[in-house]
């Protein structure tokens, strides 16, 4: 026998560790190759992680909810091959029993101490095991470690956050003015008939970037209105014989997705990110698309070099990341990356919206829903009413580093794109 060190595997370039979320195999059970042997999840990605090999799980490292690193052992699995064999080194049985009290009274103790000291967080936020050790150490409460400000990926509180608040809390001073009293929310009285309904771990995530996205960045909107009758006369033309063709279903979607890397091109001050006082200019455009998940969340997959892709190739990239997301089948590297979101409000009959941005990047276009209305026309021979196709386009950018001009010409590029659209246009 022997014995097979189940692995969290690599799940992509920014993603550095998971949260397991359920064991799917319990000790004991048979495992095939590929059988899936638990579930895990990072900021929004649920995943399967499978067995490499046939075998026994004979062991199980960690418990659900806790946070394992990328390339840490999850599991042992007992195999007949000597191929995966982990070595063990042979110990007395007794000594071997001793060994296991021992490691026992440790963890009892570091639990006790974790409890003492930092407890589940009070906003649904996630920190890293370093974080965490460095908050029990200097015997931070959870309260301060929820006021703390994080400025890492998606507000989280890193290890120079961590750093500069202990040393600003041991000359008693704050951060900033947001430690001093953390906002608490009002009390909600709760009747007997009333229905109380946990929230959900994504919904979680999701309530706390939102929050996190409003407390950094300045919001302010621009709003456009987008003549598109010739995108609609055009694609009811075609999208029977781009059926045929392609195998796919053309929706507005690719359409609009076109328009905005173009604008993107164009305007590459809307195609960064904000790191403190340095801005980063993106080189490649690798836009968001907002899709709806089977449980009614929104998730933003993404498209990697979408200004390099021509319109039957970003209809079946779109296509694929809506199908995926449907099917709770993407992957961690599907979300990773993105430069620039957008959201079609316009799906769920919205006319337009004020989109919160995806940090840590700039600005996010939301497209309201295509209404006919009556609109003035204007020819040589004089002006008139007909019956047009119209759509606003709502922009949300960051006024730190985005002024009204760049954001309200950006968003005009949009809609001139779209209103020029060529209708006698083959693909």
């Amino acid at each position: 026998m022997a014995k097979f060190e189940l692995k969290l595997p690599k799940m992509g370039e920014s993603v550095a560790e998971a949260t397991v979320t359920n064991w799917l195999k319990n000790i004991g059970d048979a495992i095939e190759a590929d059988e899936p042997v638990l579930e895990i999840a990072t900021d929004k990605v649920d995943s399967e992680v499978p067995s490499e090999v046939d075998g026994v799980l004979v062991e199980i490292l960690f418990n659900t909810d806790d946070v394992v690193q990328v390339g840490q052992t999850m599991a042992i699995i007992e195999t007949n091959s000597d191929a995966d064999a982990v070595d063990t080194p042979q110990s007395d049985p007794q000594d071997t029993e001793s060994v296991k009290q021992v490691a026992a009274t440790v963890t009892a103790a570091k639990e006790t101490v974790s409890a003492a000291v930092v407890v589940s967080s009070t906003q649904g936020r996630f920190y890293s095991p370093l974080v965490k050790k460095m908050a029990q150490k200097e015997n931070i409460l959870q309260v301060e470690l929820d006021a703390i400000p994080g400025t890492g990926k998606d507000g989280r509180v890193s290890k120079n956050d961590m750093l500069t608040y202990i040393k600003n809390r041991g000359a008693g001073a704050l951060v900033s003015k947001s430690v001093a009293a953390p906002t608490k929310a009002a009390p909600v009285s709760v009747n007997g008939g009333d229905e109380i309904i946990e929230m959900t771990r994504m919904g979680k995530l999701i309530a706390h970037h939102m929050v996190a996205s409003v407390q950094t960045s300045a919001h302010v909107q621009s709003f456009i209105e987008a003549d598109v009758t010739n995108i609609w006369n055009w694609r009811k033309k075609v999208k029977a014989s781009f059926m045929t063709r392609e195998g796919e279903n053309l929706t507005f979607t690719p359409i609009f997705m076109e328009a905005v890397a173009k604008a993107l091109k164009d305007f590459p001050m809307m195609n960064i990110a904000l790191d403190g006082d340095n801005i980063i200019k993106r080189k490649n455009i690798n836009l968001g698309m907002a899709a709806a998940l089977p449980g009614g969340n929104l998730i933003v997959p993404v498209i990697k070099n979408a200004d390099q892709l021509n319109l039957v190739g970003m209809t079946k990239a779109v296509n694929d990341l809506a199908a995926r997301a449907r099917d709770n089948k993407l992957k961690p590297d599907d979300i990773q990356g993105g430069t620039y979101t957008v959201t079609n409000v316009g799906t769920f009959g919205s006319i337009m919206g004020t989109p919160i941005i995806n940090q840590p990047q700039v600005g996010i276009l939301a497209l309201g829903a295509i209404r006919k209305v009556p609109a003035v026309i204007e020819t040589p021979d004089g002006d008139f009413i007909g019956i047009r196709y119209k759509m606003f386009l709502s922009h949300s950018y960051d006024h730190r580093v985005v002024n009204g001009a760049l954001g309200g010409q950006f968003v005009k590029a949009v809609a001139d794109y779209l209103e020029a659209w060529d209708v006698n246009k083959e693909i």
